[in-house]
């Protein structure tokens, strides 16, 4: 046996010391080089790029590239862009980025013992294929994904321009109303979705609780944990051709008198057949929740057929503080009472042993949503960062007409904090080119088995354009995560993403002549969305970010382009509904060698276990000077946390995944204080809680 060591057990030894008592880092380059090696020898050759697109295309492994460009456009293109000096030398950061690019988006081979495409071939078929048959766009686009300013989300980056792929959009949202017409409808629609490789999220809000009364028999509904039942059962039989389950979250309002039972699916000591085991869950609750928990109230919760039958509206769609003390004093309304701090503490209790609930903070989301004339935002997503109008559809007897409305998709993609802002004098170029990827990804997107997303793709254009890295960043500029210097860049670097973002939009509207539908009823349409910032121009305070920001040419939009900016919006509209969206990025960040999204570290090595082997993953720009500034994210004070994301949430319209770090010891008062804090600092959701004893899947339906 060769005494050679393995790529494997090299990456395994950088958490050894090296002679100055550091990290050997250096194992993990020398473990990335002899992997490469190994994908070299396991590369099938071809004597020209020409000769490998066409022998991929012959061989349905490449979508047919040439109906959108001809031989000579290709040869033209990958001149500029593979074979140009300009982008000679791409290099992976780290072991990790290597192996998770190779093992999850580079091509093989049917038997996958043979790789296809390296990263910039990998590249550069994404880009034809988003660009669509654009020249001019391809190598835009290529510049970007080969220069990792920009990164599409994992069903994207993997899936763009095979010929047997999957879809480039897998996230979706669902709802019902109390109809068995509706859940089926929903269940159907949940299936189609998985299918496809889908995570799906479902609101069952609507659904008439256990107990309550059919056709005026009491006492016979058998509630809304059969149908979140029936949701974990869709994404269980409809899963990803058997190589992935389904993945599904359930939400449920925090009013509805089911939603206790919700809860107590995922306590440990729950029976097996009221567990929900596979599926996660969400609670929606109102700002009202939070007022009779600080007074220390009992609160009722409802049925919604009572809530229904009395105001009209349906419970996704009620104020319920507009109706609570009339639904309260209704006896016609069945109803159960429960003290709202011992809620509280319930759902904090069930975090400590689960991770679960998230935490959707529904009149937050709708205080901030410039759409509110439209519709209202209702829950959220399986990553807890979508947040849109969302209608419910009307199902009626086979014969009639249904009433199709509008569900959700998510379509993602992040820029990566370091390259960006060291690209500064191109960050605008760059933050265009993404939202048009984007928007291009959305066009390309038809799902015609799911007519309420479909119908919201086509009449809003909805796209998440969000970011990863910040932990790297701060940490590459001595900045620690929890100081002011942290806040004052997160809130012009976003602010900046937030008006390119805006910018691009507007153009894509004026060149089309067309902008989604009902914008001229939103404050885009008015001007009011862009007061506060005219008011309050977003500005750099601290002279540690001024000095960062000024060496790489980073300009912050002034108080004059915000004017300007209000002013193109009204003219020309904008082209997408919602733009921004700050969603986890695990997955995709090791291809980028970069942190997870905003959040802050848990590790400066992270430790990943595949199968038997275990690999190891230092923090990026990690060295002894920088190690200071990565605090990990289970010692970060979590109400500092908290502050930097409501820094953020001002400039995003949709959310911010947002995971809570805490000890196993942490009290349930203190964990629900961070819920309170949370709600207080105008945060829109909470993901899940995680503490060192917790193993939590990611969000790989998401995952950017």
């Amino acid at each position: 046996m060769s005494s050679e060591k393995s790529h494997i057990e090299l990456n395994n030894e950088v958490t050894k010391k090296d002679e100055d008592g550091f990290f050997d880092l250096g194992k993990d380059i020398q473990a990335r080089d002899m992997f490469l090696e190994e994908v070299e020898r396991k590369s099938k050759k071809f004597n020209s790029e020409i000769e490998r697109l066409n022998w991929l295309v012959e061989n349905d492994f490449y979508y047919n590239l040439y109906e959108d460009y001809s031989k000579l456009d290709i040869e033209q293109l990958l001149k500029k862009t593979v074979l140009s000096d300009k982008f000679k030398g791409f290099e992976f950061k780290s072991y990790m980025a290597a192996t998770k690019f190779y093992s999850s988006y580079a091509l093989k081979t049917n038997d996958n013992q043979t790789y296809l495409e390296n990263y910039k071939q990998h590249v550069f078929i994404v880009a034809l294929y988003l660009a669509n048959g654009n020249n001019e766009n391809v190598i835009e686009q290529y510049e970007a994904m080969y220069s990792q300013v920009y990164q599409p989300a994992t069903p994207t980056f993997m899936n763009a321009g095979r010929a047997r792929r999957g879809e480039l959009v897998s996230c979706f949202l669902t709802s019902t109303d109390d109809s068995l017409n509706g859940i089926n409808f929903m269940d159907s629609t949940v299936k189609q979705l998985s299918k496809l490789g889908g995570g799906i999220a479902t609101d069952v809000s609507n659904v008439r609780s256990r107990g309550s009364s059919i056709k005026d028999i009491e006492g016979v509904a058998k509630g809304a944990f059969p149908v979140a039942k029936q949701v974990q059962d869709a994404v269980g039989y409809a899963d990803q051709l058997g190589q992935r389950p389904g993945a599904a979250a359930v939400y449920i309002n925090i009013f509805h008198m089911d939603s206790l039972e919700i809860l107590d699916s995922k306590k440990i000591n729950a029976d097996e057949d009221l567990r929900l085991s596979t599926v996660s869950i969400g609670l929606i609750i109102p700002d009202l929740f939070f007022e009779l928990a600080e007074k220390n109230e009992d609160i009722a919760i409802f049925d919604p057929l009572g809530v229904k039958n009395v105001t009209g509206i349906e419970m996704t769609d009620i104020n319920i503080a507009d109706y609570y003390e009339g639904l309260v004093n209704d006896s016609s309304v069945r109803k159960r009472y429960i003290n709202a701090r011992e809620y509280l503490e319930n759902i904090a209790k069930t975090q400590k042993e689960s991770g679960y609930p998230y935490i959707m903070f529904v009149d937050n989301a709708n205080k901030q949503h410039p759409l509110s004339n439209i519709g209202k935002v209702r829950m959220s997503n399986l990553c807890t960062e979508i947040f849109q109008l969302q209608e419910t559809s009307t199902i009626n007897d086979y014969g009639n007409d249904d009433d199709i409305k509008r569900d959700i998709s998510c379509n993602l993609g992040s820029i990566n904090i370091v390259n960006a802002v060291e690209n500064g004098a191109k960050f605008s170029n760059f933050v265009e080119m993404a939202i048009r990827s984007l928007t291009q990804v959305s066009d390309m997107t038809s799902i015609e088995n799911a007519p309420s997303v479909k119908k919201a793709n086509t009449e809003l254009h909805s796209v998440g354009l969000g970011a990863l890295n910040l932990h790297g960043f701060l940490a590459k500029n001595s900045i620690s995560y929890e100081s002011t210097e942290a806040r004052d860049f997160a809130n012009v670097f976003f602010a900046a993403l937030r008006f390119d973002s805006l910018l691009a939009s507007s153009r894509i509207s004026r060149e089309r002549g067309e902008t989604f539908k009902g914008f001229d009823k939103t404050s885009y349409a008015d001007g009011s969305y862009f007061d506060d910032y005219i008011k309050n121009t977003p500005e750099v305070k601290t002279a540690k970010v001024s000095k960062v920001l000024e060496d790489n040419c980073f300009n912050v939009p002034t108080r004059e382009q915000w004017i300007a900016l209000k002013e193109l919006v009204r003219q020309n509209g904008l082209y997408n509904a919602y733009l921004n969206a700050i969603a986890p990025t695990q997955s995709i960040s090791y291809v980028q060698n970069a942190t997870s999204a905003i959040s802050p570290i848990v590790d400066l090595i992270e430790r990943r276990t595949y199968g038997n082997s275990e690999t190891f993953y230092p923090m990026p720009f990690l060295s002894p000077q920088t190690m200071w500034y990565y605090k990990s994210a289970f010692s970060v004070d979590q109400y500092r946390l908290i502050d930097l994301v409501s820094v953020v949430q001002r400039h995003v319209d949709q959310g911010i995944s947002t995971i809570l770090y805490v000890d196993s010891e942490i009290s349930t008062s203190q964990l629900a204080s961070y819920y309170i804090y949370a709600h207080a600092q105008g945060l829109k959701s909470l993901y899940y809680t995680r503490n060192k004893l917790l193993s939590i899947e990611e969000c790989t339906s998401c995952s950017v």
